[in-house]
């Protein structure tokens, strides 16, 4: 197995750096898995026990001006390690103004993932900042359980508000209640509720529009007034939240009735999927 890549672009730098960031925010451990065309930073607590799934997808090409890997094997291709994304995007936060970042598998008594950041100085000679972060190689026997978790078919697609509005709201509703009903029709509404013994809350957006469904005989059966609505753990809604640094080109919510809620985000280059369960 070998991987080695270098960003020299500084605008790529910044994009990286930015979704090392938010994985951080979403996931303390994850699993990286490098294949010869993409990225992917996936988080897969069962949804079965009610944990949340992110899959997070980065196409290299995009991104690094240099890249080689070899993997496991040549019938697969692909390496997959965990590591703490915190360690990451600790260590990215030294890329500012940096010249280029290399990011390199090595051995140093443990397997590492090594990121070597070239910075600039005053007097224009550049010096090298290392950073060598403890990964776990995941065996091959494991990597199906770390595959792009399938999408049920949703009962809404609806296009999300803007993001930040929508944390604000949902970071007010955490004060009075630990879970939130997000509710969604075909006619472009969306409504973020809490219910509690005392107060019902409900936050209401209009005119959201919805995206072309992929299943078009849902729309045709289904009255546009009708709401789909998931019950999750306003935590684990905020987490996502927060976790974004920039507002997503595109912000789609589908919702599985009662089932589970599924964020499907692209940010330029970055597309990230976010699956919640619906509270048992």
């Amino acid at each position: 197995m070998k991987f080695r890549a270098k960003i020299v672009d500084a605008a790529c730098l910044n994009q990286f750096t930015r979704v090392s960031n938010m994985i951080a925010k979403l996931a303390k451990t994850c699993t990286l898995r490098i294949s010869p065309n993409k990225l992917n930073f996936i988080l897969s607590d069962k949804l079965a026990s009610g944990g949340v799934s992110m899959w997070c997808e980065l196409e290299q090409e995009n991104f690094f001006s240099e890249f080689q890997m070899e993997g496991v094997s040549a019938e697969n291709n692909e390496i997959y390690l965990e590591l703490t994304s915190e360690n990451l995007s600790r260590a990215l936060k030294t890329t500012q103004n940096a010249r280029s970042l290399k990011i390199k598998l090595t051995n140093k008594h443990f397997p590492c993932l090594t990121i070597s950041v070239e910075l600039l100085s005053v007097s224009s000679s550049s010096r090298i900042v290392t950073h060598d972060i403890p990964i776990t190689i995941i065996p091959r026997r494991l990597w199906k359980d770390l595959q792009e978790p399938s999408v049920p078919d949703s009962d809404v697609s609806i296009y999300l508000p803007v993001l930040k509005t929508m944390r604000s709201v949902v970071e007010k509703m955490k004060n009075i209640s630990s879970h939130l009903i997000i509710e969604a029709n075909l006619n472009g509404d969306l409504n973020l509720k809490i219910e509690t013994e005392l107060v019902c809350i409900t936050t209401h957006f209009k005119d959201l529009g919805n995206p072309p469904l992929a299943s078009e005989n849902t729309s045709q059966n289904r009255n546009p007034e009708e709401m789909a609505e998931v019950h999750i753990d306003i935590k684990k809604l905020l987490q996502f939240l927060a976790g974004q640094q920039v507002n997503p080109t595109k912000a789609i919510c589908n919702i599985v009735n009662n089932r589970i809620v599924h964020f499907d985000l692209l940010h330029e280059d970055v597309s990230l999927q976010y699956f919640i369960p619906a509270l048992s």
